[in-house]
């Protein structure tokens, strides 16, 4: 029992600090609405930062109104140029579309054969049209090998010609120069 005062004292000061933090962690564990507004909170924090981080990153991949005009100028000058391959192009992307999109029931039942016969027609002109768009760039390859040729033919022969005309022009001046300078040469002795 003689325990000193001071020590006393000081256990009393301990055993009130930690029933300090006693009580306020169960006032925290008791006070549910403030906490469930804290977690509200936060959530709404972190689903605004994500909203605001995803909107930045769309603006950032969103192309700017010159880069699309530039390639709408680009597209359509590319129509203007080839409109033969852009309708090509567009006949067999349509009839993939249409391939791909499954028949209703309803479709099955009212058209059937119908649709039947129609697809197998489609299938036909798709793979004519194929052919003949294979037939048309086989041509046009033709003609612009052909044409290259030709061209290549025309350099050469032409290049030829000037390498004669050019090399007779220097024989000649090289055997007056050395005609000259024979004579200077037989003035001398």
């Amino acid at each position: 029992m003689g325990q000193d005062p001071d020590a006393i004292r000081r256990e009393i000061e301990e055993t009130r600090e930690r029933m300090g933090d006693t009580v306020e962690a169960l006032g925290y564990k008791a006070d549910v609405p403030s906490r469930a507004k804290e977690k509200v909170t936060g959530t709404v924090s972190g689903v605004k930062e994500k909203i605001v981080g995803k909107a930045e990153s769309v603006n950032d991949s969103t192309p700017s109104t010159g880069d699309v005009k530039d390639a709408a100028k680009r597209g359509a000058s590319v129509a203007q140029e080839n409109p033969l391959g852009l309708a090509v192009g567009a006949l067999a992307i349509g009839f993939l579309a249409g391939m791909l999109i499954p028949s209703t029931n309803v479709e099955n039942e009212k058209i059937g054969p119908v649709a039947d016969q129609v697809k197998d027609q489609v299938k036909q002109t798709g793979q004519q049209a194929i052919e003949h768009g294979k037939e048309v760039a086989q041509e046009v390859a033709t003609t612009a090998q052909s044409a290259a040729q030709d061209a290549a033919q025309q350099v050469k022969e032409t290049a030829q010609q000037s390498a004669q005309e050019h090399g007779q022009q220097a024989a000649s001046d090289a055997q007056d120069n050395a005609q000259s300078v024979r004579e200077q040469v037989g003035t001398q002795t």
